[in-house]
Order: structure tokens, then C-alpha cells, then sequence
């Protein structure tokens, strides 16, 4: 009778350990961004692509410095009938306000990234509030738009930030590892446009600037990347369904 009554209450904590091992799980997906539907990259809560089973792309512009370069960019993404999505600073948006119109009449998205281009990783969680509240609030009383993607400056962030992106209703972008042109740095075209291109998957997020040498990649970028087979599209249409 012992040995029938172990086995019934081994069995009771067997059965409670798999609930417990259930639980964690769910909390680890939920947390961790984990998607069991998509193939999507998703970690700590922080968007790095779309769906991979996809032929979505997106070129994700960073605008923080210059407007000289944006009228062509503009006019070559037109050309493509390409629309993508512009991540705006702040101070930025203050001093280029006409040129932030042109960007969202032109038929891009606009988002958030932040508002004086600070390491928000290094930041309280009231200084990024400030930083991502600031900008959106501006954004809305210049074009109107309620902002809900939010491209941490210098991919500087951590969890802080990330939870209080999310308690603002804002999903954290970050560009798909190896999808960094890296052109605010290296002013070559030929090398931007292999690091737009080279080995693209679909979901991917492209990160770019209003750089010259970007500019004179951009159409090359877009015509092989549509030969490809793939669509190139906004931020939010390459995370739609998931």
C-alpha cells in the first residue's frame, strides 16, 4: 500500500512538473518574443525581422542629420514605386519640418527614433520615455501621425528600454544582422549595395542613411532586390500577421 501510494503522489509531481515546465515556456515566448507561427526574429522583445517565410523587405532609413541627399532618395524610391519606412529624430523633425511632410505625403511611413539621438541603453527609464514621448508628440502635431515603431538610435537599448517603448504602445525595430550598410561610415556605393543585397532572406530589415553613396546605390539596391523576387514594403507591412 506505501509503494501504490508513492507512485500515485510521483505521479502527481510528475504531472505538476510538466505544468510548471508548460508555464515557463509560455512566459519564455511571451517575454523573449519566441514565435511558434512565423519564422520571424524576435528577441527580448525586440523585432530584428519579419516573417522569413515571406519575400518581404524592408530598407529601414534612419534620418537624424542632412536633408541633401533625401530629394533623390525620394525620387528613386517614386520611380521604383517603392514605399518604406523613415525613422525620425527629433531635433531633426523640428528643423526639417517641410522636408518630414514631403517624406509622409510621399506615402512612407514614419517612425520613431528618438529625440536627440542618445545611447538610450545608458538611459533612466524616465529620460527614455522622454526621448521616445517627445518625438512622437512632435511627429503628431507636425503631420498628424500616431507613431508605434520605435528604432533605438545606435541599436543602443536594453530591457528598460524596451519596456517602456511597449508601455507607449511601441514595437522596437532593430535592422536584420548583416543588413547594416553601414554607410555613414564607409562612402562606397559598391560596398552599401553588396550589404543591402548579398545573401538577403525574406523579413529582412535594411538599414540605411540619407548618405550620398546610398543614394547612388538605392535604385541599384531596389532592381535587384525586385529581381530577386521580393517586395519591398514599410516596416509595419513586413511584421503584418505576426
Amino acid at each position: 500500500m506505501k509503494t501504490k501510494i508513492w507512485t500515485i503522489s510521483g505521479r502527481r509531481a510528475i504531472c505538476n512538473l510538466i505544468i510548471v515546465v508548460m508555464l515557463v515556456a509560455v512566459s519564455f515566448v511571451a517575454f523573449y518574443g519566441v514565435n511558434l507561427v512565423t519564422s520571424a526574429k524576435i528577441y527580448n522583445g525586440v523585432y530584428y525581422s519579419g516573417d522569413e517565410n515571406s519575400k518581404k523587405v524592408s530598407l529601414m532609413i534612419n534620418v537624424y542629420w542632412g536633408t541633401e541627399f533625401l530629394d533623390d532618395m525620394l525620387d528613386v524610391l517614386a520611380q521604383n514605386d517603392v514605399k518604406t519606412t523613415f525613422f525620425v529624430g527629433g531635433t531633426w523633425a523640428v528643423r526639417e519640418s517641410e522636408m518630414l511632410k514631403k517624406i509622409y505625403d510621399a506615402g512612407h511611413e514614419i517612425g520613431n527614433h528618438g529625440y536627440y539621438h542618445k545611447n538610450q541603453g545608458k538611459l533612466s527609464a524616465e529620460k527614455n520615455n522622454e526621448e521616445i514621448q517627445n518625438t512622437h508628440n512632435l511627429v503628431k502635431e507636425l503631420i498628424g501621425v500616431e507613431m508605434n515603431l520605435f528604432a533605438p538610435p545606435s541599436g543602443s537599448y536594453n530591457k528598460r528600454t524596451v519596456e517602456v517603448a511597449n508601455q507607449l504602445g511601441y514595437k522596437t525595430i532593430m535592422w536584420t544582422d548583416g543588413r547594416d550598410t553601414i554607410d555613414w561610415r564607409d562612402h562606397d556605393s559598391n560596398l552599401i549595395y553588396q550589404r543591402a543585397v548579398k545573401n538577403c532572406k525574406g523579413g529582412d530589415f535594411v538599414l540605411m542613411h540619407p548618405t550620398e553613396a546610398t543614394r547612388d546605390a538605392l535604385d541599384k539596391i531596389i532592381k535587384t532586390l525586385k529581381c530577386q523576387g521580393f517586395e519591398l514594403c514599410t516596416v509595419s507591412e513586413n511584421l503584418s500577421g505576426i
